[in-house]
């Protein structure tokens, strides 16, 4: 059976170049991002254990933040054009990738969805942040990007990145407080209401809301919290069979998905066997496990 990591990452080389001919030492911003397994492909294949498979995504080094809405989009098309590259050029390992949007150009980013993902056989859906360009992913100005995306049926890779206003930020426990965020946006935005065939994957296994199910089951909705369940998360959580036992009660095991920010986490090669242990260590039943190892995602893309 073959492992199916939904949530991995890569700096593709030229692009990165491209994006230090902006911004000299660009990565100086980003230092956790100086992590050689990102930009080395041969590397990282090397690294990945055997009958494992991932999808890629780009880090979060997004060009809407230093350049004007032509170059965001140009840089994105490039960007986009690159990873879908290594993924042909590496089926066994890497069957698909998640193309990268120029968030200060809208209608690149709807063109972008046409040209790189409805009509692609590498690129499956777009990577979006809980913020882009200090306004909340579920600003107004963004809704035709999910509107889009659910009318094509293609996912969202819901991914979090700070708040700038925000002066204590860490990667402990920042970027789970704004995926939360970002969560309740969507649903309070009702877009699954809207966008019935809105399919948005969450990092971090749900991140607070599976642990609050109950303060959202009485504060809020019945209808929101149904909502709420209709997220996809991963297990991205760097282990804790417990904890991700309480994201399956609460999203339903064909909700959950095996990923694991690899090359993050757990130095020197990411923590791919550490949540596979973990998962395997779940109270759940068999066909439960082969769904979140492999299943669940095929389904998906079915």
């Amino acid at each position: 059976m073959t492992v199916i990591d939904v949530f991995a990452h890569v700096l593709p080389p030229k692009f990165l170049a491209k994006m230090d001919s902006i911004q000299p030492h660009i990565l100086d911003q980003f230092p956790y991002m100086k992590n050689n397994l990102l930009t080395d492909l041969a590397a990282h294949r090397q690294s990945l254990p055997v009958d494992h498979q991932q999808i890629l995504s780009m880090v979060n080094l997004n060009p809407e933040d230093f350049v004007n809405p032509d170059q965001a989009a140009e840089l994105c098309r490039a960007g986009n054009a690159e990873l879908a590259a290594m993924v042909r050029a590496n089926r066994d390992v890497f069957p698909a990738g998640v193309a990268m949007l120029p968030m200060n150009n809208v209608p690149a980013a709807l063109a972008i969805i046409d040209e790189q993902v409805v009509s692609s056989d590498a690129l499956v859906g777009v990577q979006l942040f809980t913020q882009a360009l200090d306004k909340p992913i579920t600003d107004v100005v963004y809704e035709p990007i999910f509107a889009k995306l659910a009318a094509v049926g293609a996912p969202i890779w819901l991914h979090p990145v700070f708040d700038p206003r925000k002066p204590d930020n860490n990667l402990t426990f920042s970027w789970e407080y704004e995926l939360t965020q970002a969560m309740y946006g969507i649903v309070a935005a009702h877009y699954f209401r809207k966008y019935p065939n809105l399919k948005v994957i969450v990092h971090h296994a749900g991140a607070m809301v599976p642990y609050f199910s109950q303060r959202i089951k009485y504060i809020q909705s019945a209808e929101d919290y149904a909502d709420f369940q209709k997220f996809y998360v991963d297990t991205a959580i760097l282990g804790n069979s417990k904890a991700l036992e309480v994201a399956v009660d609460f999203f339903g095991p064909d909700h959950v998905m095996f990923g694991t920010d690899s090359p993050f986490g757990i130095p020197p090669v990411g923590p791919t066997a550490v949540i596979e242990q973990a998962v395997r260590a779940m109270a759940i039943t068999p066909q439960q496990r082969e769904g979140i190892l492999h299943a669940n995602w095929q389904k998906l893309m079915a």
